[in-house]
């Protein structure tokens, strides 16, 4: 039997099935009862022109009805530098939005601020997002700190092929070359009017001479870094913050990603890196954190000059190493070699270093780490045949430091000279393996060690933080060696340390601080 339905019976079986799914149609005004993922949207910290990332906010309807929003807006409207995307709609107005009993509707924010002449360096942009209106008005807060700054780049050539610059020459004889930019004469001087943010590797030419001020903030994008060719060099003149938290005077490299997210994410750019040839560099007050390798230098034992004077300054949370040398010749003072993802100091191809009133800890959380926060050896990767005398490698009340049994390695090829010596230390360490107590290298009681506190604890406030502030538990406290302490009359935080020196870079104060 076939069954035959007018128009009218279609109409009204449609409206029955409709009113069996949806029960009411009546959408009840939101009366300020939404809820929302968070009560204010931080948005990445963004330098001028340059777009932010994309964050979201939730926003849910917990009651047993279907609700209509009135309006959803910014509160600055058409002049805020925010933009917004509701359920897919751009723009900064919307009107009449419907949000179902118990569900949850998303609202996409960015933003893009271009600094006006007249506005300030650095701003915090604030705004919000507003729903409905007088008594029924709920508001979620917008918070963005906003950064002019100089932009360094490499161009393209007219077949748009990036220009490069040659990094390092491997031990084999082959070079490796990065996307990078000579700098030019008027970007021969860094001053802290405004952050610089580097694309590619900024060189320093051959006969030039960077100086950076106190202060200067410079940033790297992934992949990107500074290179000192050879007969160039770097002067940073980085002087004592009295704002801990501040650090006006302090001179910073870290990656170009400022969001709180990512102020401590490993590996977000390449590195400092002073090729062979270059001497006369002096880095003062400087914090490097966050790069694939943190400082490498590399020097020329035939040249006997010096390669670097670093004093005041600190490196930590590198992939690989904070410190890499090659056959370098190094004097550092008052320096602070924290958690890397292998060795805090790795040395290698000998060397002439001096270490005085410094801390090398390794604390390293994440992931594996394969190196110990001390390495020291007078040969390369090529193996024990390819060695270069360690002249010296003189380590001054320093603490030797970390979370694993042993955080020091001497390795030598028995060919080359290794020289070292560790005075007024205290080094974590424990033989293992082919480090047996006949290993004359490890001979604590021997010439090259002198008052060692061997296991000691540093005490220090919160390792895997970097900070390695020493507190009144710690074994080092007045176990430095007054003659060393005169060469750094002041630890890293400005105090006296004379009359009592405590072992690494700070002087030990209470925890309550």
């Amino acid at each position: 039997m076939k069954l035959k339905f007018s128009l009218t019976s279609i109409l009204i079986i449609l409206v029955l099935w409709g009113s069996s799914c949806r029960k009411d149609f009546e959408f009840a005004n939101s009366a300020g009862h939404l809820s929302f993922s968070k009560d204010t949207v931080y948005l990445d910290t963004v330098f001028s022109s340059i777009g932010s990332s994309t964050y979201s906010l939730k926003v849910y309807n917990t009651t047993k009805d279907d609700v209509l929003i009135p309006s959803i807006r910014l509160r600055n409207g058409q002049e805020s530098y925010y933009r917004l995307n509701v359920d897919g709609k751009a723009g900064n107005i919307f009107e009449d939005i419907p949000l179902y009993a118990e569900d949850s509707l998303f609202i996409f924010v960015e933003t893009n601020i271009t600094l006006l002449p007249d506005e300030p360096s650095q701003l915090l942009y604030t705004d919000a997002i507003q729903f409905d209106n007088d008594i029924y008005l709920q508001e979620v807060e917008l918070v963005t700190l906003v950064k002019d700054a100089v932009f360094l780049y490499p161009s393209k050539d007219a077949n748009g092929k990036m220009e490069n610059v040659l990094l390092y020459t491997r031990e084999d004889g082959s070079e490796v070359f990065v996307e990078g930019f000579d700098l030019k004469d008027d970007q021969l001087h860094f001053d802290n009017q405004r952050p610089y943010v580097i694309y590619g590797y900024a060189s320093v030419p051959h006969n030039a001479k960077l100086t950076i001020d106190a202060g200067a903030r410079v940033h790297f994008h992934r992949n990107s870094g500074l290179l000192v060719k050879p007969n160039a060099s770097l002067l940073v003149n980085g002087n004592f913050s009295n704002d801990q938290e501040a650090l006006e005077g302090e001179v910073i490299f870290e990656g170009d990603r400022l969001e709180p997210s990512f102020s401590n994410i490993p590996g977000q750019w390449g590195a400092l890196f002073v090729a062979k040839g270059s001497t006369g560099n002096s880095v003062n007050h400087l914090t490097i954190k966050n790069a694939e390798i943190g400082l490498y230098v590399e020097g020329d034992m035939e040249a006997e000059t010096t390669t670097l004077e670093i004093a005041n300054s600190q490196i930590h949370n590198s992939a690989i190493h904070n410190l890499w040398a090659k056959s370098a010749t190094l004097n550092a003072q008052n320096l602070l070699l924290g958690s890397s993802g292998s060795s805090s100091f790795y040395g290698e191809l000998g060397g002439r270093y001096e270490f005085t009133h410094t801390t090398i800890a390794n604390y390293w959380t994440n992931g594996f780490r394969n190196g110990r926060a001390l390495n020291l050896r007078n040969f390369g990767k090529f193996g024990a045949d390819e060695g270069v005398d360690l002249v010296k490698a003189d380590f001054k009340n320093c603490i030797i430091g970390g979370n694993s049994m042993s955080e020091l390695m001497l390795l030598s090829n028995q060919n080359n000279i290794f020289n070292y010596s560790f005075q007024n230390c205290l080094i974590k360490y424990s033989a293992s393996g082919s480090e047996s107590s006949s290993n004359a290298l490890y001979d604590f009681d021997g010439p090259a060690f002198e008052n060692i506190l061997l296991n000691g604890d540093p005490d220090f406030f919160d390792p895997k933080q970097n900070d390695f502030r020493i507190g009144l538990d710690s074994d080092a406290i007045n176990k430095g060696s007054i003659p060393f302490a005169r060469q750094v009359p002041f630890d890293l935080l400005n105090r006296e340390r004379i009359s009592a020196p405590d072992l690494g870079v700070y002087q030990a104060t209470p925890k309550l601080e």
